[in-house]
C-alpha cells in the first residue's frame, strides 16, 4: 500500500517591539540572564498586563499581508500548564478567538509550474515563555526569564502541505513576507522565528487524516525538512508493519538525524483554558484596520510581478531578486543607477548572490554600495575592462573595501582595445602557430579559441577579446 504526507505547520514569531507585550521590560537578545524582568513578566502577585500597542499593531500587520480576516472583538485566554520557564505557570494567549483567521499563503511547488495555496487557519497573539540552560556535563538545569513575556505570534496552517519540499518552500516564503514587513528580524539562531510541525501519514485516496505526531525543536529550515522525512519514512514503516503510531510530542535531534519520543500530546482540554481575568476585551475599529492595511508594504509576489512588467525580467529572476527584500532594493538602487535591468538582475543574481551564499552574510555585510556593481557595469560597456576582469573586479572590491575605479587605476587594469597593438599581437601569434593555423582553415573552428588565448595569456587577460576575435578571424580568413 502507497501513502501520501499530510503536514500542518505552526510558526513562532518573536516581534521585534522595544518592549514586551504585556510589560515595559526591554527585548533586546543577549543580554545578562534575568536582568530584563519585573513582577509583570515574572507572574508577582498583584501585577497587572497592559497591552503593548506596537505588538498589536504588528500583529495585524502580519494577519493582513497573510490575507486572514481580522476579528473585530479582541479577546485573550489563560493556557495554564507547568514548565520550569513559565513563571506565572500560565501564558497569555489567544484560544477560541483569535486575532485571524482563515487566511492563505502562495507557494510555487519546483517542477510543478502551478502555485499551491496553503490555507492559514489562524494567527493569534501571546506572550514568550522564559529559556531552560542546560549546563554542560552537569544534572541540573538553570532558567532565563529575560525571553518571558516577549511578543510572540503564532501562525498556524491547515493540514494543506503534501511533502517536505511544500514545507520548506512555504517557510521560505512566508519567512520573506515577515521580512518585507519589518516586524521581526527572524533570526532562527536568537529564536526570533520557531517552527513546530504536525504530521501523519495515510494511504493514497483516503480522506480522513492519520494520527498526527507534533515535531519540536528544529532551528533551522533544513532542519525543519530533515526531521519532516525522518518522520514520514518512520510513520510509513510503522503502517506498513501494521503497529500503532501514537499521537505525541517528538523532538528532533541534529545530531543523530532521528526523532525521539518527549512526551504524550496534549488537547485543548489539558490546558484547560479560560478568558483572561486582567485584560478586557475590546472592540477594534475598522478604521484602524483599514489604516494598517494601507500602511502595508509592496510584498514579494507584488513587487515580482511589477519587475515582470517593469522591467522586462523573466518569472524566474523576478522571483529570485524579491525572495529578499535587501537583495529586492539592491537590485532597484543599481537599475536608478544603470537602467538596463537584464544586465542588473544578471550580476546580483549570479556573482553577488554567489558572494552572498559562499560568505553566508547579507546584502548588508557585503558592502557593496549600488553605485560600485553599477561603476564596474559601466567600464565593462565603455570597454574599460572585459567581463572576466570585472568579476574579479568585483571580488577585490569586496575584499579590500576599495572603489572598483581606484582598483583598476592603481592595478592598471585597462583593457587593450588599440586595434593596431592588438593586430600586431596576432600577427606574431599566426606567425608562431602554424599549426593551429592549418587547423582552423581545415574547418576545425575550436582553434581560433586557442589562438585567442594565446593573445589573453600574453596580456593577462587585459585584452578586449571581440577585438581580439574580430582581428584573427580578418587575418585568418585573408
Amino acid at each position: 500500500m502507497k501513502y501520501e504526507t499530510v503536514i500542518g505547520l505552526e510558526v513562532h514569531l518573536q516581534l521585534a517591539t522595544q518592549t514586551k507585550v504585556f510589560c515595559g521590560c526591554s527585548t533586546k537578545f543577549g543580554q545578562r540572564p534575568n536582568s530584563q524582568t519585573c513582577p509583570v513578566c515574572l507572574g508577582f502577585p498583584g501585577s497587572l498586563p497592559v497591552l503593548n500597542e506596537e505588538a498589536f499593531y504588528f500583529s495585524i500587520k502580519v494577519a493582513l499581508a497573510l490575507n486572514c480576516q481580522i476579528q473585530n472583538l479582541i479577546k485573550f485566554d489563560r493556557k495554564n500548564y507547568y514548565y520550569p520557564d513559565l513563571p506565572k505557570n500560565f501564558q497569555i494567549s489567544q484560544y477560541d478567538m483569535p486575532l485571524s483567521y482563515n487566511g492563505v499563503v502562495y507557494i510555487a511547488p519546483q517542477g510543478s509550474g502551478e502555485r499551491k495555496r496553503v490555507r492559514v487557519k489562524r494567527v493569534h497573539l501571546e506572550e514568550d515563555a522564559g529559556k531552560l540552560v542546560h549546563p554542560e556535563r552537569e544534572n541540573y538545569s538553570l532558567v532565563d526569564f529575560n525571553r518571558s513575556g516577549v511578543p510572540l505570534l503564532e501562525i498556524v496552517t491547515e493540514p494543506d502541505i503534501a511533502s517536505t519540499e511544500e514545507a520548506y518552500d512555504y517557510l521560505v516564503r512566508l519567512k520573506s513576507i515577515l521580512k518585507y514587513l519589518k516586524v521581526s528580524d527572524c533570526d532562527m539562531e536568537k529564536g526570533s522565528l520557531r517552527c513546530d510541525a504536525n504530521i501523519s501519514v495515510r494511504p493514497i485516496g483516503e480522506e480522513a487524516l492519520g494520527t498526527k505526531v507534533e515535531l519540536k525543536n528544529m532551528n533551522t529550515f533544513k532542519g525543519v525538512r530533515l526531521a519532516l522525512e525522518y518522520e514520514t519514512k518512520r510513520q510509513i514503516g510503522l503502517a506498513q508493519e501494521g503497529e500503532k503510531i501514537i499521537q505525541e510530542t517528538r523532538l528532533w535531534d541534529s545530531e543523530k538525524q532521528i526523532t525521539t519520543s518527549m512526551r504524550s500530546k496534549e488537547e485543548a482540554q489539558d490546558y484547560r483554558y479560560f478568558p483572561e481575568p486582567d485584560l478586557v476585551p475590546f472592540v477594534v475599529d475598522n478604521a484602524v484596520i483599514e489604516k494598517i492595511k494601507n500602511s502595508l508594504p509592496e510584498l514579494p509576489e507584488a513587487k515580482a510581478n511589477r519587475f515582470i512588467s517593469e522591467f522586462g525580467l523573466s518569472e524566474y529572476d523576478a522571483g529570485v531578486l524579491t525572495s529578499q527584500i535587501d537583495i529586492a532594493d539592491y537590485f532597484e538602487e543599481c537599475v536608478k543607477l544603470y537602467p538596463n535591468p537584464k544586465t542588473v538582475a544578471n550580476w546580483v543574481t549570479g556573482d553577488i548572490m554567489a558572494q552572498l551564499n559562499a560568505r553566508n552574510i547579507t546584502m548588508d555585510e557585503l558592502d557593496v554600495l549600488p553605485s560600485s556593481l553599477t561603476e564596474i557595469l559601466k567600464m565593462i560597456e565603455s570597454g574599460v575592462i572585459s567581463g572576466k576582469m570585472a568579476k574579479e573586479l568585483l571580488l577585490e572590491s569586496i575584499e579590500t573595501k576599495s572603489r572598483p575605479e581606484d582598483i583598476v587605476k592603481k592595478k592598471d587594469l585597462f583593457q587593450i582595445s588599440d586595434t593596431a597593438k592588438l593586430e600586431k599581437m596576432a600577427k606574431a601569434v599566426l606567425k608562431r602557430e602554424k599549426k593551429s593555423v592549418r587547423d582552423y582553415k581545415s574547418g576545425k573552428t575550436n582553434a581560433l579559441a586557442f589562438l585567442v588565448g594565446q593573445i589573453m595569456r600574453q596580456t593577462k587577460g587585459k585584452a578586449n577579446p571581440a577585438i581580439v576575435n574580430e582581428i584573427l578571424k580578418k587575418e585568418l580568413e585573408g
